[in-house]
């Protein structure tokens, strides 16, 4: 570097020095990014004179490879960044290196709130990328000549208030960054730490990223470039420039997975948005898709550059089995891309996504059901919390979503269900627990069976709550068997329903009356009724929620969850009159002396009914000594 002849001194405003210091000490919750805002900058530089020298041909010269080459001073202590671009000039370099002094005014400081997040954000607006090396260093060195000038110059800053330039001496036009670490950020001179950041933040950028070192081999220094990223975006490409292969060689890098990729969405959008998306849905669930974060792992960049992996807005949770990129054209590449959740374009950004990967799951339901139950298996769970949670997409996600029931061994939609509803069907029945199977023999569905009539078998934990949420579809309300106001006298039996059975006679009506007192005496506020049941064929006893209450399997669950303000209320016993226990002991209503039996059952059948629904019994030993009592009477 020749000597400077003159040294220029520009102090910054008393403002301007507040807000590189909040952007020193605030702005960055990752300091290794600094080393990508100046591989971006690098970046910019060379693309602008790629562009301008296709007009202006003497800004270049012929066969000149444009490209970003970082280098290690140990001893210095630096890290250097010197890009061969369209490079500043004097005025250039108070300009873009001073955006923050032409920014800093009074009024600006005044809308500062405190918040170091908000006031983050807007700093963004005022592209301050470059300073974010100040984070890590103690002092910055800039040399750059703008092509087409003959004179180079330095700008150098410690960033606490002012800037020095000075005329100096560089070869070629382009800049070179040289960053000063101090003491507590020499991480940043490992050749791994660099290799990893690179990586990470800018493997896709289309130029050649080099890093040059010197070894000392035999007494003589040799010296090495390496490139340390790709150089090119697969999602840059076209479609028929990529083999099956490449694609799935990506879905793994960004994925972090090994097994294939079940759907590739490839596309570019233009218009009033422009971006690029390469997205897929793995074959397999990934083993973090229950994580209580619920985030999505879709990673967003800017042209081409790296922007984050954690911008909330950009794909709903409920779509977090979704991996790959999406690279955009339009949002700022600023400091701000830390609050980038926050800006409009990526919330059209996202529903735009979210339609596509909707249209491609319903291609896949309607021509291939068999891969798309296999999907369903996978990620159904998940997908079902939109229903939930994203009501503008709630109507796509029912036509999506699939069932188990009791007539189907084969998953259906709602569609499907409403269309063979039987006569006199107004509603959707379902059922909810943890197991399909359990659920099929369940005492509450007993009736629904002998009539033909589906349910619907519901054991994903969400179903609990986007049931309320929903409601209904295609105006046909939602109705869960274990409600106390069915009526499956209006529903007719379905012409493939099994063959009905015979049924036993029911006990006396009048018998039956007097059994329905005695065990609501009996079991007092244990129970909300007593009553006969027309939804029991084989089982003795049932219980269902009264009108009004928490679905049983709902209420269970939260109480298991912690939730201690679930309200207890008590449940509606019913009862089968055609059982052959049920008329027995009707029978002896009007015999004093087996009072105290019919005292034991009531408790007994009680218990049996809450142990069917996976509930604990009141007492457990009262119930052992009870049935110990009843086994030996020979009551059962």
């Amino acid at each position: 570097m020749a000597k400077a002849k003159t040294e220029e001194k520009l102090e910054f405003q008393a403002e301007v020095a507040k807000v590189l210091d909040l952007v020193i000490h605030s702005l960055y919750s990752n300091k290794e990014i600094f080393l990508r805002e100046l591989i971006s900058n690098a970046s910019d530089a060379c693309d602008k004179l790629r562009y301008l020298s296709l007009t202006e041909s003497n800004l270049i010269d012929p066969g000149t490879e444009l490209g970003i080459t970082l280098s290690v001073n140990e001893k210095a202590k630096s890290l250097t960044i010197s890009d061969n671009g369209i490079g500043m000039n004097h005025d250039e370099l108070i300009e873009n290196l001073g955006t923050i002094a032409r920014s800093g005014t009074t009024a600006f400081l005044e809308s500062l709130s405190g918040d170091e997040k908000k006031d983050a954000d807007l700093i963004g607006q005022f592209g301050v990328g470059f300073y974010s090396c100040f984070s890590v260093a103690k002092k910055v060195e800039v040399i750059t000549k703008r092509a087409g000038e003959d004179q180079a110059w330095l700008w150098a800053s410690e960033g606490a208030g002012s800037f020095t330039i000075v005329e100096a001496e560089r070869d070629t036009q382009g800049s070179t960054v040289t960053v000063y670490f101090d003491k507590d950020n020499k991480e940043y001179l490992e050749e791994a730490r660099i290799r990893n950041i690179v990586k990470t933040y800018s493997d896709h950028i289309s130029l050649p990223i080099n890093l040059a070192t010197t070894t000392e081999k035999e007494g003589k220094e040799e010296a090495s470039i390496d490139q340390l990223n790709s150089g090119s975006a697969i999602w840059t490409r076209g479609k028929s420039d990529i083999t099956e292969e490449q694609y799935k060689e990506f879905y793994h890098h960004v994925g972090h997975v090994f097994d294939d990729p079940w759907l590739t969405l490839h596309n570019r959008v233009e218009g009033k948005i422009e971006y690029t998306n390469l997205l897929y849905v793995p074959s397999s669930p990934p083993f973090d898709l229950m994580n209580p974060e619920r985030k999505h792992k879709v990673k967003l960049y800017v042209k081409r550059v790296f922007i984050t992996d954690d911008c909330e807005d950009l794909m709903p949770g409920y779509l977090r089995f979704v991996r790959g990129i999406v690279d955009s054209e339009d949002l700022p590449l600023n400091v701000s891309r830390e609050m980038l959740q926050h800006n409009v374009l990526v919330g059209h950004i996202k529903k735009a996504l979210v339609k596509r990967i909707f249209s491609e799951l319903k291609k896949k339901a309607t021509k291939k059901p068999e891969e798309y139950a296999n999907f369903w298996n996978n990620f159904g769970a998940v997908l079902k919390e939109g229903l939930y949670e994203d009501h503008d997409n709630r109507d796509t996600l029912l036509e999506l979503t699939r069932f188990n029931s009791t007539l189907n061994d084969d998953l259906l939609s709602l569609e499907d269900y409403v269309g063979r509803m039987n006569n006199g069907q107004e509603e959707i029945f379902y059922i909810t627990g943890d197991d399909a199977q359990t659920l099929k023999t369940s005492p509450q569905i007993e009736g629904f069976k002998s009539k033909g009539v589906e349910v619907l078998l519901l054991t994903d934990p969400v179903d609990e709550f986007w049931l309320s949420m929903v409601g209904q579809f295609n105006e046909k309300p939602f109705k869960s068997v274990t409600s106390g106001d069915i009526d499956l006298g209006a529903i007719k039996r379905s012409d493939d329903a099994e063959e009905e059975k015979e049924k036993p006679e029911a006990a006396d009506d009048a018998d039956i009356a007097k059994l329905l007192i005695a065990f609501k005496e009996e079991l007092g506020e244990a129970v909300k009724d007593v009553r006969a049941s027309d939804r029991l064929t084989d089982s003795a006893v049932c219980l269902v929620a009264g009108e009004g209450d928490m679905d049983l399997h709902l209420a269970r669950m939260l109480k298991q969850q912690g939730h201690m303000d679930v309200p207890s209320s008590a449940r509606v016993l019913e009862i089968n009159s055609t059982h052959a226990l049920i008329k027995k002991l009707s029978g002896l209503t009007d015999d004093l002396t087996k009072k105290e039996d019919l005292q034991n059952m009531a408790h007994l059948l009680l218990d049996q009914a809450r142990i069917i629904e996976g509930e604990a019994v009141a007492d457990p030993a009262a119930f052992s000594k009870r049935l110990n009592t009843a086994l030996a009477k020979g009551l059962v």
